[in-house]
């Protein structure tokens, strides 16, 4: 009876419930509607709007007239919100970065929440360049509204190429972020932390068998897992200590998709555990697919986008099916 009176009395919420459950994700996810060239992202609930944000790299896909890897550079984070648990996204904002050193360039943001603040740990680039062959760095900043940050520290690493800080909370309550040293062949870093504002690091490498970038980590199915971006799909780690990582035998998002927008590899990942589910957001340059490149200074291989797809577990194993509809109803942790 009880039951009864609950859904007689509320029908509108049980039916509301039911349409997020069962409502697919947009493909692709999401289009940035300024320069077209979303990628890198990281997805977080924002605690005080009661709302997702997805926060990520912009490149100037659609500028024409920039030489070299000019279109990479010279933009600010963009911001994506979802208020239906992650299936729709609209463009929000720019990031109001406050730290700026003349022309800059920001890449590859994480962003995580602890104690009610949340902090930033940002690529900086210390200028706008045609080509690799200058220094980037990693710096944290914080905020108590996710669009305002401030500067905190300039992060000293194992090099003066260092990008893509992935940050976990570890469980003996000390924080661990992951980083790419491009110096080394573009392996995997890592460096610890009491209290998030601190770091130390030793120089210690802890992936190596093959380059990449974007790591993320995350833990699922009572392990812990990281993806690495490849360039040729994202290669799988699993470990035990959250220091020697083991490769599974095959990359996921390698193989393309057959959606709008996914027909080519999947890049520089994060992932989102929601409940029992696990949900792996993406980013395409779906103009490099086969028969849709592009001609000229500005051609639609710039041009990317942000998928998402739900991991599953088999056989021990990470899988992903990036064909599946997605129903996707994220819930924060908290």
């Amino acid at each position: 009876m009880i039951f009864i009176f609950l859904a007689t009395v509320f029908p509108e919420n049980v039916i509301a419930q039911d349409a997020d459950r069962n409502k697919p994700a947009d493909k692709p996810l999401f289009n940035d509607p300024v320069y077209d060239g979303a990628a890198d992202p990281a997805v977080i609930w924002n605690r005080e709007e009661k709302k997702w944000f997805m926060f990520y790299t912009n490149r100037r896909a659609n500028v024409p007239g920039l030489n070299g890897v000019t279109w990479v550079h010279g933009t600010r984070i963009g911001i994506a919100e979802s208020s239906n648990g992650g299936s729709t996204w609209i463009y929000r904002d720019t990031c109001d970065i406050r730290y700026r050193t003349g022309k800059y360039t920001h890449w590859a943001p994480e962003v995580i929440e602890h104690k009610g603040l949340y902090h930033m740990y940002l690529t900086f680039v210390p200028g706008v360049f045609t080509d690799w062959n200058h220094p980037r760095y990693i710096i944290h900043l914080t905020s108590n509204n996710l669009i305002n940050w401030d500067f905190q520290s300039k992060l000293e690493l194992s090099s003066d190429r260092c990008i893509d800080a992935c940050v976990f909370h570890l469980p003996d309550g000390t924080w661990r972020m992951y980083y790419n040293n491009e110096a080394d062949g573009k392996s995997i870093y890592y460096a610890d932390s009491p209290d998030l504002y601190k770091w130390t690091d030793g120089g210690k490498k802890v992936i190596g068998d093959q380059g990449g970038e974007g790591p993320v980590v995350f833990f699922w199915k009572e392990k812990a897992w990281m993806a690495v971006d490849n360039w040729k799909g994202l290669g799988i780690y699993y470990s035990d200590d959250f220091v020697s990582w083991n490769r599974q035998g095959k990359n996921i998002l390698q193989e393309p998709g057959t959606g709008e927008d996914d027909q080519v590899i999947g890049q520089h990942p994060d992932v989102v555990v929601s409940g029992d589910r696990a949900f792996i957001f993406y980013f395409t340059h779906f103009g490099q697919a086969l028969g849709k490149r592009g001609t000229g200074d500005f051609s639609s291989s710039r041009r990317s986008c942000i998928q998402v797809a739900e991991l599953e577990y088999e056989d021990g194993q990470i899988i992903c099916n990036r064909d599946k509809p997605v129903f996707i109803n994220l819930k924060p942790s908290f």
